[in-house]
């Protein structure tokens, strides 16, 4: 149909009730785009009805090389959504009406740049799709077709022609898009081929504006890699840039209190994604596998083997298939590590300030008191050079109290006023004076070789343990044929129907949109996946290889316009939290 069909239609149909709209529901050629209606809301009351706009590649004319990668394709997507945003914010309400009558609305990316549902670039034809929301005006439950029609004649013109067209765009600004997806793509590269776990360039901001906004801070110090740590990386199109190289193995970042520990280490956890120009973290950048780390208590626990940190409780339970639904701090914090391990993480991220005491460490002292033989814990700190040496796995660690992890350190960063400087050499030196016999074997007062396979082993003995996340899942969200009802909280977790999931402790979900997907993607493990047989990591990996294939698609399109790609690692982090499984 046309657009002059629609508005017949709209006309047909003006100061009728409200479920007139739709028979609005269809296809429309306007021309130069097509725009359909997808979903009309049922009252004025009502979430917003969702539209979306499709230019062909002839007419919205976007070069070819400015979308021919992932990562280019994803971040000129990102622009043309925040254009479009901007656009469609200034024509929002302006259209009279009751309820969410002329709210106009798209998804709006926070810093990270992230791929979303709401937009997409065709890679064979270069076709542009925008979702969007609209509330249909309405006087009480009356329709109002003429402000329907300017919002859908007037307005929305403006917003298409000024967004979602090349020539809209300055030539130079979609250039520096895609050199900058080029230059952060080469520099993960790096990190790989250089041994690194993480790059900070140098003139970065890290810094944010405040606790609650992601901004960059005015005026903040800019970093400045210490001499011993700097590495040049001879970007395709930025030229040479350098900036602190933090190689593999056990990195500690120690400090005073407000001298930038935890700053430096948010900055390095959100660097597993990519971030907009101008952010001050663009050359920030991270293992995309790494993980935060933390304490979680009360959070659920089925079926894992945490033996590599807990074993031998007083009560005889199996800590090999280990299930709580009221987990302490360090049960969490170990559960935490092993789902981490599961889901192929190769660097752990951890803040000493937020992780379970009886966990990192146990003094001398307490030893004494509470020997190893009553003590179920095997704190962390005997466990973090066994996990790089045998299993590959780096450790970025924000010390603050804690001198001990100086002797498993193989780098030392201190945080002084927001500037990093390694004290790997004098921290060493230091250490080596006060020399315990804890810290001279290095494995909780136990005499021998530590092994993740358990805590005092030969040099003969090494058995590398091989973790295991086998749970088959049982749990029953809904049964073929019942209606399915998700619901977001922010980025703190989501509900199907009557059960909840938390969410708030897994920090790296940068965006409330991946709660939407994680939510979904949980709906289609049960319908697709969940089938009693195959384990987590089966029903995982193989939904992932349908995404990568398929796109949103592969999840459903239950809120096709404000989806946003999570990792795999918090998947693996959605699934062991629910209760139940």
């Amino acid at each position: 149909m046309t657009s002059n069909d629609l508005r017949n239609i709209l006309q047909r149909i003006d100061h009728k009730g409200y479920p007139a709209y739709k028979d609005t529901k269809g296809s429309y050629d306007f021309g130069d785009y097509i725009l359909n209606i997808d979903h009309v809301q049922g009252d004025p009351f009502a979430s917003p009805s969702r539209l979306s706009v499709k230019v062909s590649g002839d007419k919205a004319g976007f070069a070819k090389q400015l979308y021919d990668t992932d990562s280019r394709r994803v971040s000129l997507e990102d622009h043309l959504l925040r254009s479009f945003g901007r656009q469609i914010r200034e024509f929002s309400k302006k259209a009279d009406g009751s309820g969410k009558s002329g709210l106009m609305s798209v998804s709006s990316p926070g810093q990270e740049v992230l791929k979303r549902s709401a937009v997409s670039i065709g890679v064979s034809d270069g076709s542009v799709l925008i979702r969007f929301q609209v509330g249909f005006p309405a006087r009480g439950r009356t329709v109002m077709s003429g402000e329907l029609i300017k919002i859908l004649f007037e307005y929305l013109p403006v917003c298409v022609r000024k967004s979602l067209y090349a020539k809209a765009h300055s030539s130079e600004k979609l250039q520096q898009i895609a050199d900058l997806a080029d230059d952060r793509d080469y520099i993960r590269q790096q990190l790989q081929k250089q041994g690194l776990v993480s790059f900070v360039g140098d003139g970065s901001v890290l810094p944010r504006k405040s606790g609650v906004s992601s901004l960059p801070m005015k005026d903040a110090i800019l970093f400045q890699s210490p001499d011993e740590l700097a590495v040049t990386m001879d970007l395709p199109h930025k030229g040479k840039l350098r900036g602190m190289g933090i190689p593999k193995g056990v990195t500690l970042i120690i400090g005073g209190g407000y001298h930038g520990k935890s700053t430096l280490l948010s900055a390095l956890q959100l660097g597993v994604y990519d971030h907009i120009a101008g952010d001050g973290r663009e050359y920030v950048i991270t293992d995309d596998t790494a993980v935060k780390l933390r304490a979680e208590d009360g959070r659920s626990v089925t079926d894992m083997d945490i033996s590599m940190f807990i074993r031998n409780l007083p009560s005889r339970r199996d800590t090999t298939h280990f299930s709580t639904q009221d987990a302490s701090g360090s049960t969490s914090q170990a559960a935490n590590t092993m789902e981490a391990i599961e889901a192929g993480s190769r660097c752990f991220l951890i803040d000493e300030d937020t992780s379970a005491t009886n966990f990192m460490i146990r003094d001398e002292l307490m030893q004494k008191v509470v020997t190893s033989g009553q003590e179920p814990i095997i704190p962390f700190i005997d466990r973090i050079r066994p996990l790089y040496d045998q299993m590959g796995i780096s450790t970025i660690l924000v010390a603050g109290s804690c001198g001990s992890y100086f002797y498993k350190a193989d780098t030392i960063i201190q945080m002084m006023e927001y500037k990093p400087m390694d004290v790997t050499k004098k921290a060493k030196e230091i250490a080596e004076q006060y020399k315990t016999d804890q810290t001279a074997d290095g494995v909780s007062g136990e005499k021998g070789k530590t092994d993740l396979a358990g805590s005092a082993q030969t040099e003969d003995s090494k058995q590398p343990l091989t973790c295991r996340f086998d749970r088959i899942p049982k749990k029953v969200f809904f049964r073929d044929g019942d209606r399915v009802k998700t619901k977001s909280f922010g980025t703190d977790g989501f509900s199907i129907n009557r059960d909840n999931v938390e969410l708030r402790f897994v920090e790296q979900i940068a965006d409330g949109e991946q709660i939407n997907a994680l939510a979904d993607i949980l709906v289609c493990l049960q319908k697709e996946y969940f089938d009693g047989k195959r384990t987590v990591q089966d029903c995982v990996e193989a939904l992932y290889a349908k995404i990568e294939e398929k796109g949103f698609a592969a999840i459903g399109q239950g809120r096709a316009d404000s989806l946003a790609m999570p990792r795999k690692q918090e998947v693996y982090a959605m699934v062991s939290r629910v209760r139940g499984l």
